[in-house]
């Protein structure tokens, strides 16, 4: 594990201490646990993003005008 120093604005300081109390936890864990959520969350959105730009696109257009908003 690695030790970094963050700053921080003191209203974002404070957010993050009363968050962290509330979670009975420490600032140092509760951002370590935000960061990794964040990493999580934009892999999963990049592997889903590679994955629907190399799929195989098996519809095809006739030729005719897609239909208006009034047809059902």
């Amino acid at each position: 594990m690695k030790n970094v120093t963050v700053s921080m604005d003191d209203a974002v300081a404070e957010w993050a201490r009363l968050e962290a109390a509330r979670r009975n936890t420490s600032v140092s864990r509760l951002l370590g646990e935000l960061l990794a959520e964040k990493m999580r969350h934009d892999d999963a959105y990049e592997r889903a993003l590679q994955d629907w730009q190399h799929r195989e696109r098996t519809w095809s257009s006739d030729g005719q005008p897609y239909p208006g908003r009034g047809v059902l």
